[in-house]
């Protein structure tokens, strides 16, 4: 599957491909023939924000342990 990044495109086009709606279409067009046609799908839904964990004391304590050993061990 080939990719395009939009932030690598000038902003007028960008616009364009980011605006279809669903069901539209956009021909590209070269030489007076069609070179290729894109066809708008829904959008995407926003992914769920997951909320982030309270902050743990024991669970830091514990990350910071297996840190201290593994300098340790490298040193």
């Amino acid at each position: 599957m080939k990719r395009l990044d939009l932030d690598d495109l000038p902003p007028k086009i960008a616009q364009l491909l980011s605006g279809l709606a669903e069901g539209e279409e956009l021909i590209l067009v070269q030489g007076g023939a069609v070179a290729a046609r894109l066809h708008g799908g829904a959008a995407p839904e926003p992914a769920a924000e997951d909320e982030p964990e309270p902050y743990n004391n024991q669970k830091a304590a514990e990350i910071f342990e297996q840190f201290r050993s593994a300098i340790e061990d490298e040193f």
